[in-house]
């Protein structure tokens, strides 16, 4: 009998994860977490019920597992938009985008439902992928007052209010929905405190550090 060699079983392995992980993703975003279940996943997945628990141990593992992967890639992706960018108000609005289409196409629940599912030390782990976001946006910020592009602010207290505003805009009607994006771009980008020249460039409100 051939021997099955170490990478194809890894390979294997992979490929099945993926297939699990997708599978929960598309349950979450059609059914919701309540009353999900491991056999739901694996059936959508095309595993053994017996053979996912190979991959994850419970629910709880699984759901962290899916918003790591999807909280990593998209922070993955957003740094390497945002680092085509010269101009942190074009880099503000780049990430305000990127969280609106995110937030609106998300499978994740919202932030209080995921602790109200998980252990704390489950939440905890989310919540480093979260800060990270969180540090994103104020190195943005604080880039922005420190070039003259936005006026001096409390760069945390602004950031908050502005992952608020991005909540708040979330939709997954998708009507319209690049107007919508554009005015929510504009709304916050305004709120900081940019002005535009009359070609929608960014402008300097007085001469910054750098």
């Amino acid at each position: 009998m051939p021997r099955i060699l170490a990478s194809t079983n890894a390979e294997q392995r992979e490929q099945t994860q993926r297939k699990v992980l997708d599978a929960f993703g598309e349950l979450l975003f059609s059914h919701g977490l309540p009353g999900l279940t491991m056999t739901d996943v694996a059936r959508r997945a095309g595993v053994g019920r017996t053979a996912i628990y190979n991959y994850f141990a419970d629910l709880e593992q699984l759901l962290v597992a899916y918003a790591l992967d999807e909280t990593g890639r998209f922070l993955s992706d957003l740094k390497t938009d945002l680092a085509r960018l010269d101009n942190p108000v074009d880099q503000l609005a780049c990430y305000v985008r990127a969280q609106i289409e995110d937030l609106s196409k998300r499978h994740l629940p919202p932030g209080p439902a995921m602790r109200s599912v998980l252990s704390a030390d489950s939440f905890a782990k989310l919540s480093v992928h979260v800060g990270e976001l969180s540090s994103l946006l104020q190195n943005i910020l604080q880039r922005a007052v420190d070039q003259g592009f936005l006026p001096p602010a409390p760069i945390p207290d602004l950031a908050h209010l502005i992952h608020g505003s991005l909540t708040a805009s979330a939709s997954r009607n998708t009507t319209d929905i690049e107007d919508r994006i554009e005015a929510t771009v504009r709304f916050i980008q305004a709120g900081a405190g940019a002005h535009f020249d009359e070609f929608g460039k960014p402008i300097k409100l007085f001469s910054g550090a750098a």
